[in-house]
């Protein structure tokens, strides 16, 4: 059994806000460094990016669920309003 945390979290770009991504990972700071080297076709040109928010989870499926609820209309909502 693994154990560990499993990341969902938000990205603001620093170049021009407020643009926002939202992902999953189980190294965060591999995954930044990922995004701030150009290594995702869907952050590069908004690079650097910064962590707005992260959230652990130590359930990957409650964290996969999390994660595909964020990028959905109610879900981007409600990240804008509280997180």
């Amino acid at each position: 059994m693994k154990t560990g945390f499993f990341y969902v979290y938000i990205l603001r770009t620093e170049a021009a806000p407020p643009h926002f991504y939202t992902g999953f990972t189980e190294n965060l700071k591999v995954r930044l460094t990922h995004h701030n080297s150009g290594g995702d076709p869907h952050t590069a040109k908004y690079r650097p990016w910064r962590i707005k928010t992260a959230i652990a989870f130590t359930d990957r499926e409650q964290a996969l669920a999390f994660e595909r609820y964020l990028k959905s209309p109610s879900g981007r909502a409600f990240a804008r309003k509280r997180l």
